[in-house]
């Protein structure tokens, strides 16, 4: 059995339904969900004028192995609609895997942990919820080391 720490994300329509959804379809498609952290409404990262996101980290044991999994969730985010046309801009639903396992993956499809997670405000407060006290297996800081050194000044608050 895998241990995976995802997050949910979304701007679009009905945020709040949107993260239902996914969470609905992980639990389907990819395994059990066993700890969810609270919503929290975060502005936009990256740079583009747009409508503040509501995120979720999710805690997930799954049969898949990682790439697997990848693939699970971007069909989940193409069913829900999901459109990649500007990088960092609006979107229904995203869905990144942050930690699997303890593995380091690093290929052209996918990189865990999340290479950019520790300078992302919103990523951290939701994974603190949940696991506050996984290392991550890079910088070798647990997850709350890192949110108490985030340097990110977006706003992130629970809802």
């Amino acid at each position: 059995m895998n241990i995976a720490y995802l997050l949910t994300g979304g701007n679009i329509g009905d945020r709040l339904a949107h993260l239902q959804a996914a969470k609905t379809a992980i639990e389907k498609d990819c395994g059990i969900i066993t700890n969810a952290s609270d919503i929290y409404e975060t502005e936009a990262w990256g740079g583009i004028d747009q409508s503040p996101f509501l995120n979720q980290a999710l805690k997930l044991q799954t049969h898949l192995s990682a790439t697997e999994l990848l693939h699970c969730l971007l069909k989940i985010e193409q069913h829900m609609g999901r459109e990649r046309i500007i990088k960092y801009g609006p979107r229904i639903i995203d869905i990144d895997i942050l930690f699997f396992n303890m593995d380091i993956i690093d290929t052209n499809e996918l990189k865990v942990p999340h290479p950019q997670m520790q300078h992302r405000r919103f990523v951290l407060q939701c994974l603190n919820d949940i696991a506050p006290l996984y290392m991550h297996p890079v910088l070798k800081k647990t997850v709350a080391q890192l949110l108490a050194e985030c340097t990110d000044k977006l706003n992130v608050h629970k809802i």
